[in-house]
């Protein structure tokens, strides 16, 4: 579901799983959209974009949440200017101590949270008629406390209802691991969570772990100089037989309200330009490599109810 409506997973083409246009880090509780102007931020980032395209990519998953600088309207208006297929989401932030947490989340249930995301599915976000592909919610890396576990509940109840992808940027495995498991109580398959910021785990072999249980390992964060690290993080999964639920992003970009954009904005390309010219170098095949940033993406995002 992108946010000029649905397309199918073969429409799809080369993506870039996670990265962001806008990010606005004031805090939920002092969180106001009109402290971007969208004009200016359309201007800012559409030469990233286009040359994005240029490179042969077609879909850019757009992962800030709501409450985070999250705006639909925006991504459309860069679809329409780029060419590229952009997904945008729905869900909440509750990482960093749930600074990014509306007032609303902490007294809600579960179900409240989940009839809030579901709405937006169906209806549009606030209005605008620009449908969420996915959920975006986060937890703190330790682990999940009771309100982390309500969001996780939320999300799972979404998901059963909308067969939408639940990506939790999580980091360590230990939290990774529990909210899987909160997952499959409600009746979830790990193939419908996908595991954000698996970087930050040192253990590879959680990797394994949670790919024979069916979730999707995101690898995120991927720059010039730490390509030989992500190389041989993608080795170890592809000798372990799961490169077919990895996920890769440079989680890259982004505008930030308030401050000077003008050569702060992180390209899009470090993918296409240092990672995939090393993994050819490594015996990666084109298959393979069409593995990581076209197939998967599509199968990951693929809206589907999945149940255990």
């Amino acid at each position: 579901m992108t946010v000029n409506g649905p397309i199918k997973p073969e429409q799809v083409g080369m993506a870039l799983a996670h990265e962001h246009i806008l990010v606005d880090f004031s805090g939920a509780d002092v969180y106001d959209p009109a402290s971007w102007n969208q004009e200016e931020v359309v201007n800012a980032l559409l030469p990233y974009l286009q040359e994005l395209k240029q490179l042969g990519f077609n879909t850019f998953f757009e992962f800030t949440p709501a409450f985070l600088g999250r705006d639909p309207q925006i991504l459309k208006q860069l679809s329409g200017k780029s060419g590229l297929n952009i997904v945008t989401n729905t869900g909440y932030y509750g990482a960093v101590d749930n600074k990014y947490l509306p007032s609303t989340a902490f007294d809600a249930t579960a179900e409240d949270l989940a009839q809030i995301w579901i709405d937006e599915y169906l209806h549009g976000i606030q209005g605008t008629g620009i449908k969420p592909g996915f959920m975006k919610i986060s937890v703190n890396p330790g682990p999940l406390s009771d309100l982390h576990k309500k969001l996780v509940r939320a999300a799972a109840m979404t998901h059963l209802e909308t067969g939408l992808t639940i990506a939790s940027h999580t980091g360590p495995a230990e939290p990774a691991f529990e909210q899987i498991e909160v997952l499959k109580e409600q009746g979830v398959h790990p193939s419908a969570f996908i595991w954000v910021h698996a970087q930050n785990e040192q253990d590879q072999q959680n990797y394994v772990e949670a790919a024979s249980l069916g979730a999707w390992v995101s690898l995120d964060g991927i720059q010039q100089d730490n390509v030989q690290e992500y190389t041989q993080r993608l080795q170890w999964m592809k000798q372990n037989g799961h490169l077919d639920k990895v996920l890769i992003s440079q989680d890259a970009g982004w505008y930030e309200p308030g401050k000077p954009w003008n050569g702060l904005i992180r390209k899009y390309s470090d993918i296409s330009n240092y990672l995939i010219p090393k993994l050819t170098t490594m015996g990666f095949t084109s298959t393979e490599i069409r593995q990581l940033i076209e197939i998967n993406p599509a199968q990951a995002y693929a809206i589907s109810i999945r149940k255990i």
